[in-house]
């Protein structure tokens, strides 16, 4: 379980690092929308994979 924590915390990270600077720069707040929804779904995709059982 350790590793599997770990390895989405990274995939968070660079996911958000590598569309965060995109957004910034572009400042476009239908983009920044889309991005934010497409994290939030993640997110919720990684939560619901830590409460199954293996």
């Amino acid at each position: 379980m350790p590793v599997k924590i770990f390895a989405a915390l990274v995939a968070v990270v660079l996911v958000v690092g590598y569309l965060a600077p995109v957004v910034l720069k572009l400042k476009e707040a239908a983009l920044g929308i889309v991005i934010a929804v497409g994290i939030a779904m993640m997110l919720v995709d990684l939560w619901q994979s830590f409460r199954e059982r293996d």
